[in-house]
């Protein structure tokens, strides 16, 4: 026999939680709920951190948590301040009493661990966060500060930093300071000439939303709430990854129909717990990060990190913005998943602090992960992919306006990369191998990396269990059907960076690789007799086929029979609540029609020595593109990721 508790704010905790009699709070609701249960939580705000007491026990028998129909709920990691005192201008000052913050003062907490980034000599950040009227400031690091606040050092990408002010939309400075006492805790804002006590001002206090303290509670729903304003932390792949809204190492969550913002780090977490590792090359300084992240995966294996009791988890139908590091963040934990239909935009875009997980989208061990028909947009990086990306499917998304869309890291493959728009100036940054690149629309750069120096997992096929691991010698990647627009390599992320690759249009950037595995095989057969020494010099086979090039992108030199058209312009486009794909091809592109890619067709992965399938274990089927037009096995197609797109003038949505 299941159960509906209901919770109001008009409601007690002492009542009975029906809908005559509802709960006050989501966690009374939440300590009660068994497997098959719904909590329905009614109109109005909610300021808890939902702690789950139980999972269900199957997908039918799930524990869900739902807003009521029709009914605007958010619930907040946050909390409302008032009593500022004006001490000078528009600046306010506030005691917080630290009873508030209970055993967790986010204004104590620094942004900190494995692979963050600071310029030499900058204060640290820290968790907490001031909103006004929804809108978050920017820390400063002194209290003189807050009065007149100075220009900021901010770290655009991976080797260049810029100094810019610190700014809001409305050009305005909006920023804050906290000091932490024994007995209090004492914020300074600079309000810009809003009364504080009269607007909504909050200020962090969670460091969750919607989070399990403990691990293994599967088979949860959440649906239709706003979710809001946390202390999370940074979340590398070696420390424990809480977000503002996950799972906590566990299986088969559904997190849909959700607005999800303004965590301080990570909104959605489909990642690690801590047992496996946290945040050691920081505190012990005694290995890198690359060698502990190495160790998490076999202590991972050691605790149950299987199919069986890990991951496949459904992330879909949520629109989640204005977060400092990811969207989306996991490793280990994400195997398994989908991720779809998703809208993820302005991700670390304050760039209070800079570090290497940030995106849209990061993930580690995405195994059998599908990242299919999302709009990502105006990040910091769209979506990255790091470590053991095999079986993963990047199908039908919507990239544009980030400084970079899509990044593959030391990854083995197979992975499968097809129907999409990357739009970016930098379109896609491959330090992989083993990658399938099917039908996809490419307006900027392409670039490719050799990593010799750091061996990575790869893993039997849709299995947790590591096969091997291998360095990166670049390429065995597959390029088919694929329309390249243009690409300045001047606007793209890295060009020029000492000891970097530089980035170039179309498939240009495997020049003098092999064409076939026979070539492969011959280069490697004609180096000095020897065992491991005689690869490491010997770039892999590149497949290639039906792409088609325009505006000057530039096709591999070892593909046959490439069209390269003389003229043609593709553009992405916002118009209202739509985004559009608008196209100028000549009548040559025309003549480029090829039928549907399945895993059949292309050759296997090399290294992982594995096929490109389904998550059954059935060869892959590329046959739907962009907007959903099913291709017939039988006809043939355009290039790119639009099934009909023509030559002449064209304006598709797509989003």
């Amino acid at each position: 026999m299941t159960s509906e508790f209901h919770v109001a704010t008009t409601g007690s905790d002492s009542a009975s939680g029906t809908a005559d009699e509802p709960f006050r709070t989501i966690n009374r609701a939440a300590a009660l709920a068994q497997a098959g249960d719904t909590v329905t939580v009614h109109a109005g705000e909610y300021r808890e951190w939902v702690k789950p007491r139980r999972g269900g026990l199957s997908d039918a028998r799930r524990i869900t948590y739902r807003a009521a129909e029709g009914e605007h709920v958010v619930i907040k990691g946050s909390e409302r301040v008032t009593g500022w005192v004006q001490e000078s201008g528009t600046v306010w000052r506030a005691d917080v009493p630290n009873a508030l913050f209970g055993d967790f003062n986010p204004y104590g907490e620094e942004v900190s661990g494995d692979w963050i980034v600071y310029p030499e000599g900058a204060a640290h950040k820290h968790l907490g966060d001031v909103y006004l009227n929804g809108l978050s400031f920017y820390e400063v690091d002194s209290a003189d500060a807050v009065a007149a606040p100075v220009a900021r050092t901010e770290i655009v990408d991976n080797w260049t930093a810029t100094t810019s002010p610190i700014l809001n939309a409305d050009q305005t400075t909006l920023v804050w300071h906290a000091s932490v006492g024994e007995e209090s805790t004492t914020i300074r804002a600079n309000f810009q000439g809003a009364d504080p006590n009269t607007e909504l001002v909050e200020i962090n206090v969670r460091r969750s939303v919607f989070f399990p303290v403990v691990p293994h509670l599967d088979y949860i729903t959440v649906r239709g709430f706003e979710l809001a304003q946390a202390a999370t932390p940074w979340t590398p792949p070696t420390a424990d990854q809480p977000g503002l809204i996950g799972p906590n190492w566990s299986k088969g969550w559904i997190i849909e129909d959700n607005v999800i913002h303004d965590a301080k780090t990570s909104a959605v977490s489909i990642g690690k717990e801590a047992s496996t590792g946290h945040n050691y090359a920081t505190e012990r300084g005694d290995k890198p990060g690359y060698q502990y992240q190495l160790e998490s995966v076999f202590s991972a294996q050691q605790i149950g990190w299987d199919k069986e009791h890990i991951g496949s988890h459904v992330i879909r139908r949520n629109t989640i913005y204005d977060c400092g590091q990811n969207g989306i963040v996991g490793h280990l934990g994400c195997v398994f998943s989908t991720i779809e239909d998703n809208h993820i935009y302005n991700i670390a875009l304050k760039r209070e602090y800079y570090g290497y997980e940030i995106g849209g989208i990061k993930l580690h061990a995405a195994i059998d992960v599908e990242i299919r028909h999302n709009r990502i947009h105006d990040c910091s990086l769209g979506t990255w992919l790091d470590w053991q990306t095999q079986g993963t499917r990047i199908s039908r998304n919507v990239f544009h306006n980030n400084s970079r869309d899509i990044f593959i890291e030391v990854s083995h493959g197979p992975y499968i990369v097809e129907h999409n728009v990357f739009a970016s100036p930098a379109s896609i940054e491959l330090f992989s191998q083993g990658g399938a690149f099917i039908s996809n629309l490419i307006l900027g750069t392409v670039r490719v990396e050799a990593v010799m120096d750091r061996a990575t997992p790869y893993h039997r096929p849709h299995s947790t269990q590591v096969a091997g691991y291998a360095y990166i010698r670049a390429g065995d990647d597959r390029w088919f059907g694929n329309l390249f627009v243009g690409g300045d390599a001047s606007l793209a992320y890295g060009v020029g960076a000492e000891g970097k690759e530089p980035a170039l249009t179309g498939t240009s950037a495997y020049d003098g690789y092999p064409a076939s595995f026979a070539d492969y095989i011959e280069r490697i057969q004609s180096q000095p007799p020897g065992d491991h020494q005689r690869y490491l010099d010997v770039v892999q086979a590149v497949y290639t086929g039906g792409n088609v090039y325009a505006a000057g992108a530039r096709p591999f030199d070892g593909e046959t029979n490439p069209l390269v058209l003389p003229s043609g312009t593709a553009a992405v486009l916002e118009d209202g609540d739509g985004v559009y794909l608008v196209a100028t091809l000549p009548g040559e592109f025309d003549g480029a029609r090829s039928a549907p890619v399945s895993g059949r067709d292309l050759e296997r992965v090399r290294f992982a020595d594995a096929e490109f399938e389904e998550r059954d274990g059935t060869p892959a089927v590329m046959d739907v593109d962009l907007v959903g037009t099913v291709k017939a096995a039988d006809g043939r197609f355009a290039a790119g990721p639009l099934a009909t797109l023509a030559s002449g003038e064209s304006r598709t949505r797509i989003w």
